[in-house]
């Protein structure tokens, strides 16, 4: 295992997987300027190395992240370029984890609000904690919404659902988060870290190339007619063909024997 750390933003790097944990509890695991920067270019560290097959995105006590640290504000027009320098660096995180050509696992030990509602909805993944509660927050201090989650909301839960989640504000629990599609599973919390840490695993060790098409053709269906979508997924399939994980693949398949993909 290695692992890389500054103030805030953790790094370790763990047999084919990169785990990147906030570590700010006494903030709440906001982002000022300089964190919001840090995870950024921590997260882009790790979405380039290839020796990464799974990437891990977790914070630390019972918060996830929420967003913006409001400790910094003014409250008034000088703000704008307070959120410009937080959002800024947020949204390549938020951009990068979703076009990431491997896995993303969000791993949401409690509470996410506001930015950080965005950067666990970038999860292709996200394993909840039972003590997880989701929040949209914006509202409450009049604002819209950033972070991409005006955008990932809806093509998860659909519009109506992303409406009432938006303008009521209510806190959505682990379970409910499940049931609208917010979250792929609920653990309870003495076993969070073992799941989160046996499903990155699992995803470490899979056809880290297929995993990346798998993403691609889902981003692009919600734009792609079905004619232009069919010629992408002919295209993508028969490239992968020629990998060394399809043969070993392919080769467990009929030889009734797990496979062993090296990401390949």
């Amino acid at each position: 295992m290695t692992e890389t750390e500054t103030d805030v933003i953790r790094l370790e790097r763990d047999d084919g997987t990169a785990t990147i944990t906030v570590d700010r509890p006494e903030r709440h695991n906001a982002m000022d300027e300089t964190v919001a920067r840090t995870l950024a270019e921590t997260v882009t560290e790790a979405a380039e190395d290839d020796a990464v097959r799974c990437l891990v995105l977790t914070g630390t006590g019972a918060v996830f992240n929420t967003g913006a640290d409001l400790s910094t504000f003014e409250g008034d027009e000088t703000d704008a370029e307070r959120l410009e320098a937080i959002a800024t660096p947020l949204h390549e995180t938020v951009s990068t984890l979703v076009s990431a050509p491997k896995p993303v696992v969000a791993g949401v030990n409690g509470v996410v609000a506001g930015g950080g509602l965005g950067l666990a909805l970038a999860g292709d993944v996200v394993i909840a904690s039972e003590d997880a509660r989701f929040e949209y927050a914006y509202p409450k201090i009049g604002l819209s919404g950033d972070g991409g989650a005006t955008w990932l909301l809806p093509r998860l839960v659909g519009r109506r659902t992303a409406q009432r989640i938006a303008f009521l504000d209510e806190p959505v629990d682990a379970e409910e988060a499940v049931e609208l599609g917010l979250a792929t599973e609920v653990v309870a919390s003495e076993q969070f870290d073992d799941r989160l840490g046996a499903v990155a695993s699992e995803l470490a060790n899979g056809p880290t190339k297929a995993y990346a098409e798998i993403k691609r053709l889902l981003a692009s269906s919600s734009t792609n007619g079905l004619e232009a979508h069919l010629e992408e997924e002919q295209e993508r399939i028969t490239d992968l063909a020629s990998t060394a994980d399809y043969a070993a693949g392919l080769r467990g398949f009929l030889e009734k024997e797990s496979p062993t993909f090296r990401g390949e």
